[in-house]
């Protein structure tokens, strides 16, 4: 079958939406670092539609390890398909990247970070992708950090690649690109920038000193839940188009791109297309990590406590849904202080709305994995500020007891729990005082809040309907 490109574009059925400018046009002026699905699906949609109206801002999608991407969007022109994934469904293809580097290609790419047309540097690449410790600082023992300090002209990491190509901007007087972490940590981008002025320093103090004084590294934030693109659906996509599509994605119809502001004269208008500038990224990373990611923790336990299998079944159970909703408005909620810009009452019911999308497939169990490293950040630190404004905490204690039941029944049949601190728990969980032995955990439960009579008689109320297969009584809170 035909691949899709430029010159079968025209020849697409009349339902695909098309790109609103033409792909031959554009020029680059971002370079992204890790092209993988979801930056296709999220970044590079915001700025397929942005090119609609100023072309300056085509993508150079830049892999350093896997060629498969790249030789894939070389071979359609850039070209691929976003299928957007709702209660209906959408296709849409995206003309946004306007050049393709992938391994072994280090000149091409050494020039596009030094051409003053490149206004900004991104990145998709996962927390490890940065060569971070433990603490979030640069790990300067790491394989590929050892081997930027020692070849700093043919790095292997992006860090190193960032700094080379901002060393190349200094020496040549051209004015740095901004570099935008467009991964998932807390504080991303200062997060980075720590991280490239320490490579810098053991390379050029100098350097170092002009990074930190002229390159922008802001901080943001990104969501938006993207399936694996597997052979069922690359085929369907097939299908539809009439030609083939080896790039094609698929995301749920909500995505957010949160950035913090920065400074950038005659840069893109990124907020013309959706994008959130903000000044408290903080602030919508809190409401995303205790509404979103609270509620689903909280879905998760409890849903399987049920016997369901997915979030969508989760909802779809009328009292649990109901909890849900009262959990994430009348109590998460009013733990967050206000957001610039963000309707918190709003968001929620986004963030409920999305739960309730039946064309994603989200397990419960898959969610319910590494439960000790995420409840502190989910439910323990919204438990904790509710305390302390004297607001009743019955409801957030069911999610907690729920956990703890969760690794109680793991502990009684023997089955695997995926967690890093899974051995202790399990120990923990299975003697006669699970909730006493549970609460004294202090990797998990900070001592201020496992302390307190009110959490525990809060958490030891609420576990005992579990334990005795009654999570169903709890619902009504």
């Amino acid at each position: 079958m035909t691949r899709l490109s430029r010159a079968t574009l025209a020849s697409l059925p009349q339902a695909i939406a098309r790109p609103g400018h033409d792909p031959a046009v554009v020029s680059t002026g971002i370079v992204h670092f890790g092209p993988g699905a979801f930056h296709r699906a999220h970044q590079a949609a915001f700025i397929d539609r942005l090119l609609d109206k100023d072309p300056r801002w085509g993508i150079a999608a830049v892999s350093l390890r896997s060629p498969g991407t790249v030789e894939a969007l070389k071979a359609q022109d850039g070209l691929y398909t976003l299928a957007v994934i709702d209660r209906t469904r959408s296709l849409r293809v995206i003309a946004a990247h306007s050049d393709a580097i992938g391994p072994g290609e280090g000149a091409r790419l050494r020039a596009l970070l030094a051409d003053p047309a490149v206004r900004i540097a991104t990145s998709t690449v996962t927390e490890k992708g940065y060569c971070l410790g433990g603490d979030g600082s640069l790990d300067l023992s790491h394989p590929d950090i050892v081997h930027d300090l020692a070849r700093p002209a043919e790095p292997a990491s992006v860090i190193g690649w960032i700094v080379a190509g901002l060393s190349d901007r200094r020496d040549a007087g051209t004015a740095p690109f901004a570099v935008l972490c467009c991964d998932n940590m807390t504080g991303n981008g200062g997060k980075l920038r720590a991280a490239c002025v320490t490579l810098a320093r053991a390379w050029d103090a100098n350097l170092a000193s002009w990074i930190e004084d002229k390159v922008a590294f802001p901080d943001s934030m990104v969501d938006s839940i993207t399936p694996a693109s597997d052979a069922a659906f690359l085929g369907h996509v097939a299908d539809q188009l009439g030609v083939t599509d080896d790039a094609a994605v698929q995301r749920e119809g909500f995505t957010q791109w949160v950035l913090q502001r920065f400074d950038m004269a005659e840069g893109p208008d990124l907020e013309s297309v959706g994008v959130t500038l903000t000044n408290d990224v903080r602030g919508y990373e809190q409401a995303k990590l205790r509404i979103l990611n609270g509620a689903h923790s909280s879905l998760a336990y409890i849903g399987l406590a049920l016997g369901l299998e997915t979030v969508f079944e989760a909802m779809s159970d009328p009292a649990l849904e109901g909890f849900i909703s009262r959990l994430v408005h009348s109590d998460i909620a009013l733990s967050l202080k206000p957001v610039e810009g963000l309707d918190i009452s709003a968001y929620a019911d986004a963030v409920l709305d999305r739960f309730r999308n039946p064309e994603i497939r989200h397990l419960l169990s898959q969610i319910a994995w590494d439960g000790s490293q995420k409840l502190p950040y989910r439910l323990l630190d919204t438990i904790q500020d509710e305390l302390d404004a004297g607001r009743n905490i019955d409801r957030l204690a069911v999610p907690v007891a729920a956990w703890i039941a969760f690794v109680r029944h793991k502990a009684q049949t023997g089955e695997t729990l995926t967690d890093p601190l899974a051995d202790m728990l399990i120990r923990a969980a299975a003697g006669s005082d699970v909730a006493t032995a549970m609460l004294g955990l202090r990797q998990v439960f900070p001592e201020t809040l496992a302390t307190d009579p009110r959490f525990r008689h809060a958490v030891t109320d609420a576990l005992l309907p579990f334990l005795d297969g009654r999570p169903e009584t709890l619902l009504t809170r």
